[in-house]
């Protein structure tokens, strides 16, 4: 599968950040729901005075409720429209689209850039509180409860288990064709000054629920209600276990994403196609 754009067309990257709390998650959804890319497409079309939608892509799909920093799409729009507009572009769109999407910076990207396959890292937050009295109101949108004392010590020591290249079927919700295998680069909590602990995940490419899956795992440590080497156990065992809890949605915010120098773009978007297996098991490609 090749990245070459199609003639007469240029490709263009858009750095964009939003708050996911009143979005149905990233992607197009049917009957009218209101999605981040929905409202992108439809304030391109509507300020570049097109009939056509051009769709985004997207270095990660984000779910109903999550937040994003740091999110990177790109749009393959024709040359003549985007010489026409480039210059006016940001702007128009901020007078456009909801306060709650903002779209940072636009440009042509550059060649073999593709915003999901290029991709070399993710970097997640995960941001949670065990203050006895709640979330402070001005962050309840992107602060979760726990009503428990966390041992972050604990929580950092299980995180250990999981670092590295595994296969996270344990904490993904599966997806039929597709791998659950993962290089888990970071995981690890520090407690800011305000008392919020902060999960930071980093990985090459998540699954389904998975950062949200592991900070589950990680609370049930730090409350002590499952000893360290639960997390790690968990993993090993491959399957789900109905015991790690899906944390809700809203502490969970898309910080970052990585790419590699413009002549590796490429060739990172080649491997990245490619379906992944663990030395020793069993599949191709």
């Amino acid at each position: 599968m090749s990245d070459d754009v199609q003639d007469g067309f240029v490709r263009v990257r858009l750095d964009l950040s939003y708050d996911g709390r009143d979005f149905s998650g990233w992607a197009k959804q049917p009957q009218g729901r209101r999605t981040v890319q929905g409202e992108i497409e439809a304030a391109l079309r509507t300020v570049t005075r097109s009939t056509e939608t051009y769709e985004l892509t997207v270095a990660g799909r984000t779910d109903s409720g999550v937040h994003a920093r740091g999110q990177v799409a790109h749009v393959d729009l024709p040359v003549e429209l985007w010489e026409e507009h480039r210059d006016k572009l940001l702007r128009r769109l901020a007078g456009r689209l909801s306060h709650d999407v903002r779209v940072w910076k636009v440009a042509e990207a550059p060649s073999g850039f593709n915003a999901r396959f290029s991709a070399i890292w993710r970097r997640y937050a995960y941001r949670v509180t065990d203050n006895p009295g709640g979330v402070d109101p001005l962050l309840r949108g992107h602060v979760l409860w726990h009503d428990w004392a966390l041992d972050m010590d604990a929580m950092n020591e299980a995180a250990t288990a999981l670092v590295g290249e595994h296969d996270f079927a344990a904490y993904c919700k599966k997806r039929e064709g597709a791998t659950t295998i993962r290089t888990l680069q970071v995981l690890r909590w520090e407690r800011r000054d305000d008392g919020v602990l902060e999960a930071t995940v980093k990985a090459d490419a998540f699954c389904h629920n998975m950062v949200r899956s592991l900070v589950g795992a990680m609370l049930f440590v730090g409350d002590g209600h499952r000893p360290v080497d639960w997390p790690g156990k968990v993993l090993a065992a491959g399957v789900r276990d109905s015991a790690v809890h899906v944390v809700r949605p809203h502490g969970l915010t898309l910080e970052e994403v990585g790419y590699p120098e413009d002549a590796l773009l490429a060739a990172r978007s080649k491997e990245a196609r490619n379906k992944r297996s663990l030395p020793g098991s069993v599949g191709c490609c």
